[in-house]
């Protein structure tokens, strides 16, 4: 019997906020303590290690580090590029962990009329394959070429980091049939961010979300612990921090930043990522005029680890301008004139003149050089005079 970890979309160096970075370097490591604890044969990654194919000198460490305690467990380590880790170029800081000693690609094609042959790794009784990810799908047309070379009496594990369609649904994007999917023991597989299992097809799920979408929807990160014979596949989440959610519905912006802590402060929100989604349509104010700094200090003050916001929801109500024009050329001067009666501002002398201005063109042999002089000279002009 051999027991392996199925990784994917670990996406190290992700997240701008420091503090979420962080708990994504913290999910890595729990994931390596829980391959160590297990004892398993070895871990496999499919796709996706880095967020970028030229990440930081600090994730690099944070890589090496990692990876070495597996190597020093005698824990070997098997990879395919993920979308993120592709390069046109081919070169990608995947293969400095290789030369390195700590993993080891298990793509390795061969082409033949018209196919795409994989060989296999071996590792004990088990044939590794594996495809890599590419940009924007490319890799999904390749896959519909690809055979696996023979591997008698061996567990057949291959990996891909693709879109299949059972995982897709009805979503538009090209991705591959289950049917067009050469047998083997076990899939595993990365790319799509999601808790998905379909007998021996599997999606790892990142070792921790990746947005605040995927925050509300999966919560933790994960990986999968596999055992050969007989063949169990069992799901290991990765709880880091917990997640608390606030949904609010808002009309005025002007009241929404004391509505919104009065609702947070009934929540329990220490040492927890705050989610806070906004939605509605705004009839009074805007969405600049919520203090979002404000909550978030507040928050903070109760012992938050983190707050996060999407305002994607949220809209405002535009303001209806309704004119009647009987001469259709002056169609543009009524419309400023009906909008700045209805939206009083200091710079409504400017406006008209401003556009007209604008509105200059420029002469058959006039050079670009020469239209703009004569285009500036006009406002500078108007600026002078107004002013």
């Amino acid at each position: 019997m051999s027991k392996f970890a199925h990784l994917a979309d670990c996406h190290l160096g992700s997240w701008r906020q420091p503090e979420l970075q962080q708990l994504n370097s913290d999910s890595f490591k729990k994931a390596i303590d829980i391959c160590l604890d297990e004892k398993v044969n070895f871990v496999l990654i499919a796709g996706d290690l880095f967020d970028s194919a030229y990440p930081s000198i600090e994730i690099l460490e944070l890589a090496f580090i990692q990876l070495k305690r597996l190597k020093d467990a005698k824990i070997s380590c098997y990879y395919i590029a993920g979308s993120h880790d592709y390069s046109a170029s081919g070169k990608t800081f995947l293969s400095v962990l290789e030369s390195a000693g700590f993993c080891k690609n298990i793509y390795s094609p061969e082409e033949k009329n018209s196919h795409i042959y994989l060989n296999p790794i071996l590792h004990e009784n088990i044939a590794l394959y594996g495809y890599p990810g590419k940009k924007s799908g490319m890799e999904v047309q390749e896959l519909r070429r690809v055979k696996l070379h023979e591997s008698p009496g061996l567990f057949r594990l291959y990996a891909l980091h693709t879109c299949i369609k059972g995982a897709l649904g009805n979503l538009p994007v090209d991705s591959l049939l289950e049917s067009e999917l050469p047998e083997a023991d076990y899939y595993a597989l990365g790319h799509l961010h999601i808790d998905y299992q379909d007998n021996n097809i599997v999606y790892a799920g990142p070792i921790f979300p990746d947005n605040f979408q995927e925050l509300e929807e999966l919560k933790f990160g994960s990986l999968y612990i596999v055992e050969t014979n007989p063949k169990t596949i069992r799901k290991v989440w990765l709880k880091i921090k917990e997640i608390e959610s606030l949904d609010l519905e808002i009309s005025n912006a002007l009241t929404a930043t004391d509505k919104i802590i009065s609702e947070l402060g009934k929540k329990d929100v220490k040492d927890k990522i705050i989610l806070l989604r906004i939605s509605g349509t705004l009839v009074q104010g805007k969405t600049s005029d919520i203090d979002f700094k404000k909550i978030e200090e507040f928050v903070k003050s109760l012992g938050a680890y983190s707050l996060l916001k999407s305002t994607s929801q949220l809209s405002v109500q535009e303001t209806e301008v309704k004119i009647e024009v009987e001469n259709m050329d002056k169609l543009e001067e009524e419309i400023i004139a009906k909008y700045a009666s209805q939206e009083k501002s200091n710079f409504e002398p400017f406006i008209l003149p401003l556009v007209n201005s604008l509105s200059i063109e420029k002469q058959e042999d006039e050079t670009s050089t020469t239209f703009n002089s004569r285009l500036f000279s006009e406002i500078n002009k108007l600026l002078e005079v107004e002013i």
